[in-house]
């Protein structure tokens, strides 16, 4: 298989329980030696969908592909495809090292015990859990538990690697030292890795690509900085949390809201018309100034958040909405605001993107 050519490929694959379509003819194609994160709001059918690669669900219609070859009617055990799960579903009668040696002593292979040993063992080095062998899993650590679950998965060798929500269960500071040890794994194996999340922090911070799934329908696919910079319809700008929202009216290019009328040079087609502004490009002005960028928006401020990096002031509409400006540090210290006093919000018309339904007719 050449490098350029993909890992796996869903054609029109469809998987439904009762009433409820869980995916819906989704058509995806992953690129060989890539990590790929898969970010949806819960109930969007990212396991179900996780759950069909892996051959433990049968989709109702469409085909799946893998290394060129259709796999959608053999048993999980004969794909080839590693899975790890949530809850690391760890055996806890096992030492750590049978935990990794399971499926090479009952799969379909049985290599010898030497080679079994062999494999391992330097599965065992590569995810930093040398000299804990002979521990039970109730004598770990959960991060450790995580990386017994991931050596599980790479001790079989697979050319593709799922992981469905694997940092979830993990404290923040642990998640976060994870997320570095994922990717350099990745890097050294050559393996192609399908990282399912529901945090829009991890998706961006982990994938080369980031798919997002909404509804059972893979509404966008890109790069981080692509899904990020130009969430291609409004729901995506709403599930990334970094985007204030204003409804309205688009009409003859000009945009309609609660901060006034806002000419747009160009807009995206939506079910409804949304005016979008990043968190980190909305700034904050006293009342009265004249130097604004763009359109004012009357707002009562509320309280700040620190966050380490930023600091996230909070404000509130005459429409009581939340509206929330992101101040990076790295710009300097931030303006000391009075709790319960106006303010006037503002923002460059170009950096906003603009959702219209009359797009979509």
């Amino acid at each position: 298989m050449k490098q350029s050519d993909p890992i796996f490929r869903l054609d029109g694959v469809t998987r439904r329980y009762g009433n409820l379509t869980a995916l819906d003819s989704i058509d995806f194609t992953a690129e060989d030696n890539s990590y790929i994160s898969l970010l949806g709001p819960s109930g969007s059918g990212k396991t179900s969908l996780l759950r069909v690669i892996a051959g433990f669900e049968a989709p109702d219609s469409g085909r799946i592909w893998f290394q060129g070859r259709d796999i959608t009617d053999l048993p999980a055990h004969e794909r080839g495809i590693g899975f790890v799960f949530q809850n690391f579903a760890l055996f806890p009668h096992l030492t750590i090292f049978e935990n990794v040696a399971f499926g090479l002593r009952n799969g379909a292979i049985n290599p010898p015990e030497a080679e079994i040993i062999q494999r391992v063992k330097e599965t065992i080095e590569m995810v930093g859990l040398t000299g804990l062998e002979d521990r039970n899993p109730d004598q770990i650590s959960g991060g450790q538990k995580q990386r017994v679950a991931l050596a599980r998965s790479l001790v079989m060798q697979p050319k593709l690697v799922l992981l469905d929500e694997p940092l979830g269960a993990l404290d923040a500071n642990l998640r976060e030292r994870m997320q570095t040890e994922l990717r350099t794994i990745r890097e050294r194996l050559d393996v192609t890795f399908l990282h399912v999340t529901g945090s829009e922090t991890e998706a961006l911070a982990m994938g080369d690509k980031v798919a997002v799934l909404d509804s059972g329908r893979i509404v966008q696919f890109g790069t981080p900085e692509e899904i990020y910079d130009a969430p291609i319809i409004s729901d995506v700008a709403l599930f990334l949390n970094r985007f204030n929202l204003f409804d309205g009216t688009l009409k003859d290019g000009v945009f309609h809201g609660a901060f006034g009328s806002v000419p747009v040079s160009g807009a995206r087609a939506n079910e409804t018309d949304v005016y979008a502004i990043r968190y980190d490009r909305t700034q904050i002005f006293d009342t009265g100034s004249t130097d604004l960028p763009g359109p004012a928006l009357p707002a009562r401020y509320l309280a700040s958040e620190y966050l380490g990096s930023s600091i996230v002031f909070l404000f509130e509409t005459e429409d009581n909405k939340t509206v929330e400006v992101d101040h990076h540090l790295s710009l300097g210290e931030p303006r000391d605001l009075e709790v319960g006093r106006d303010y006037v919000l503002s923002w460059s018309p170009e950096q906003a993107i603009v959702f219209g339904k009359e797009l979509a007719r």
